[in-house]
């Protein structure tokens, strides 16, 4: 049989004709990109199906943005204690 034919050189195939070793990096950096973009991906799919639940540095978490604002006043002193109470049972007892 003719080694020739089949592509052997006698020492082992022939690679004259390849790539080298930049194809081996280049497809080792698409993979890396492939599978980041892929996990990326998922993971902003997953949080968006998540609806915002969580706590996102409110109190209660469920804080309206009416609360906030109170305690933001309350907290820069422009009401006191007795009115900030007040007023947040209003917002809750409404809402």
């Amino acid at each position: 049989m003719d080694e020739a034919m089949w592509g052997f050189d006698g020492m082992g195939y022939d690679h004259d004709g390849g790539w080298g070793p930049g194809a081996w990096i280049l497809m080792g950096l698409f993979m890396l990109t492939f599978w980041s973009l892929l996990l990326l991906g998922a993971y902003l799919v997953l949080r968006g199906l998540g609806g915002g639940r969580g706590d996102r540095g409110g109190v209660a978490g469920t804080e309206s943005e009416a609360e906030r604002l109170l305690a933001q006043r309350f907290a820069r002193g422009e009401i006191d204690a007795d009115e900030f109470s007040r007023r947040r049972e209003l917002l809750r007892s409404s809402g």
